[in-house]
């Protein structure tokens, strides 16, 4: 499946609040730790690792999410690709990209590691 990359530049990504760059599943399916770059005021982390748990929290707070990753020799810009959703059902939560309603953790557009 093919997914539109856009690149923005340092104004556009204030907006942001975080990119997901890979992912780590347990063997049920289950996200354990993504690997991200968090914004902090002006500018951005270093790499950081976020487990499933604080992921959530920081998406109930209203915090966004993209996936993607940051354009070599450019500290501020990343080629981003789908929001990160935080869904609710019936038996708890689940963090997805693009659309539907999954019962499970479905991160279709990051890279596994």
């Amino acid at each position: 499946m093919q997914t539109k990359t856009q690149t923005l530049s340092s104004k556009r990504v204030r907006k942001l609040d975080g990119v997901v760059e890979a992912a780590h599943f347990t063997a049920d399916g289950q996200l354990a730790w993504v690997r991200a770059y968090e914004r902090r005021g002006p500018t951005w982390s270093d790499t950081v690792l976020l487990d499933r748990a604080t992921l959530l929290e920081r998406l109930r707070q209203g915090k966004r999410f993209y996936v993607g990753t940051r354009r070599e020799f450019w500290a501020s810009e990343f080629d981003l690709t789908v929001p990160l959703r935080r869904v609710e059902f019936y038996r708890g939560e689940a963090l997805v990209t693009g659309r539907g309603k999954p019962r499970q953790d479905s991160l279709e557009h990051i890279p596994v590691v």
